[in-house]
């Protein structure tokens, strides 16, 4: 008896021992930067860090490396299979994190609720007329007329399980201009490499490691917990990474990268992003809701949009704002993206003299007064990047009230169209300027599903034309002849003025190996800690 009573007190103090072990062993990630995901419903909101945050628990047909090249993701494979359908073959043996099977029903749930009207990804599929389980592991999506550039889309359309939404009455997206609340909101459940384990909206994020993920043997290394604490105050950011209360940082100020590098123990990732930084103008109302202009509407004036773009000096906030971490741009889309032309790229002349008499001939010699909209914990220096533009716009007379606000309210404004001038960065996940073209420049068309972030007014049948063509033609010569003329209307009719394309620095502790994304898009998966 004596002897059998040690072996199991032997046995339990070797449980407790691997237990001790394996939690010491656990490795958990904390990182930061300055605002939260908007809401864990995936097909609720287009915005980069929402998408960013939602990507670590569910998943796309297909994916992106660090490189941004497409890989496989729930679906091992793609292809069309005539003029207007794509066959997907999905990976099989694949579970959503509560053990139920993924089947091809739960793409076709998915798509059909991206296309939903509460959905900010109903661009992204426009061109879809239907989506097909042909058998469990077999999908196929049908498209209006041939759609070469499909599966660039797919890679942001991610997949929940039918069961699970019908389950928690979350089978419609969230409507986020309508400050919804939903099961999705708070709470998630995919195939993806993490679980959401806790979340405090603007406190904190939990996410464990998925134990069911199907690809834990091809990412055996990553973290096995991610806490994400969103830190507004830039300084405050910087002395959480210096002190070791964080061990990454997506967007430290950039004027703290050179004291970040010198640093022991720390060290930085940099990359051009995709992303471009502009500013919009209500150009298609009758009048400004925020002006002192009445009866008429000064930015439907080209010689006035000119005006202000001249009026900027972007190599000073290059300089001054943003500490070199920037590219002036004469495009609303960077280098990277299929169909950027370097030659359009290029800045109308900064020329004070020449925006005042632009001014003068609209009719406007003394200016008048407008409200800017303006994000400030969105983009790097998006607050003092406004507050920069103010000063500049004030040579010519215009007179700026400045809003800065977060972007949890300045996204709602600008989707109500509540907004006469706006601060907006832009990436492009598809890598093609057809996304450009479909979400900011297509004339506003809830029908069509085109348009919906055009909040200028801005509409021309020709470019319409254009980004309509470029969808669905096959011919790569034509198809880019498309792009380069829509991009030449795009820069001719200036209803945006483009100010510069991000230059991004990753910050982290050197135990984290971590890749960077051009998309500004961290995949922790990728990511490694000693």
């Amino acid at each position: 008896m004596f002897v059998a009573r040690m072996a199991v007190i032997a046995a339990a103090t070797l449980c407790l021992t691997s237990m001790a072990a394996s939690v010491a062993d656990a490795k958990t990630l904390r990182w930061a930067s300055q605002g939260d995901a908007l809401t864990m419903d995936p097909h609720s909101q287009n915005e980069g860090p929402t998408t960013a945050m939602n990507q670590h628990v569910y998943e796309g047909l297909i994916s992106r490396d660090p490189k941004l090249a497409k890989v496989p993701g729930l679906a091992l494979s793609w292809k069309p299979i005539a003029p207007d359908t794509w066959e997907f073959k999905l990976r099989p043996d694949v579970k959503f994190s509560d053990g139920t099977p993924f089947t091809a029903d739960d793409v076709v749930f998915s798509y059909n609720r991206a296309l939903a009207p509460t959905s900010d990804f109903r661009a992204y599929i426009s061109s879809i007329k239907d989506v097909k389980a042909i058998d469990p592991l077999t999908v196929h999506i049908v498209t209006n007329g041939p759609n070469p550039i499909l599966p660039d889309y797919t890679t942001s359309i991610l997949i929940m399980s039918k069961a699970w939404s019908e389950k928690h009455n979350v089978t419609k997206p969230q409507s986020f201009k309508d400050k919804e609340e939903t099961y999705a909101v708070r709470n998630a459940m995919g195939t993806g490499p993490y679980t959401l384990k806790q979340r405090d909206p603007d406190v904190r994020t939990v996410m464990a490691k998925n134990p069911t993920y199907w690809g834990a043997k091809d990412f055996p290394a990553y973290p096995d917990e991610l806490v994400y604490t969103p830190i507004k105050e830039p300084a405050t950011r910087v002395a959480a990474l210096i002190s070791g209360q964080v061990d990454f940082v997506l967007d430290a100020p950039l004027q703290d990268i050179a004291r970040i590098k010198q640093t022991p123990g720390l060290k930085t990732e940099e990359t051009a992003q995709v992303r471009s930084i502009f500013l919009g103008l209500d150009m298609g109302s009758a009048e400004l809701k925020y002006s002192d202009v009445k009866g008429k509407n000064p930015f439907a004036d080209k010689r006035v949009r000119q005006a202000m773009y001249q009026a900027i000096d972007v190599n000073a906030i290059k300089a001054k704002v943003m500490r070199n971490f920037s590219a002036p741009a004469g495009l609303i889309t960077s280098p990277g993206v299929h169909g950027h032309t370097p030659q359009l790229d290029q800045r109308l002349k900064y020329d004070v003299a020449a925006a005042k008499k632009l001014m003068a001939e609209a009719g406007y010699p003394n200016g008048f007064s407008v409200t800017l909209d303006c994000p400030n914990d969105r983009y790097n220096n998006d607050e003092q990047i406004c507050q920069a533009v103010t000063g500049m716009l004030a040579q010519i007379g215009i007179k700026v009230d400045l809003q800065a606000r977060s972007k949890t309210l300045h996204f709602p404004k600008l989707q109500k169209k509540d907004s006469s001038l706006f601060l907006l960065g832009w990436g492009v996940p598809t890598l093609d300027s057809h996304y450009v073209f479909t979400f900011l420049y297509q004339t506003s068309d809830a029908a069509k599903k085109v348009g919906s972030w055009n909040y200028t007014g801005y509409s021309s049948a020709k470019l319409d034309e254009l980004a309509d063509g470029m969808l669905r033609e096959v011919d790569q010569a034509k198809r880019d002849k498309m792009i380069a003329d829509a991009w030449a209307l795009a820069v001719a009719d200036m209803p945006y003025l483009p100010l510069h394309h991000q230059l991004i620095v990753w910050s982290m502790s050197d135990k984290v190996t971590m890749p960077i994304f051009a998309n500004d898009s961290p995949n922790f998966k990728y990511g490694k800690m000693k």
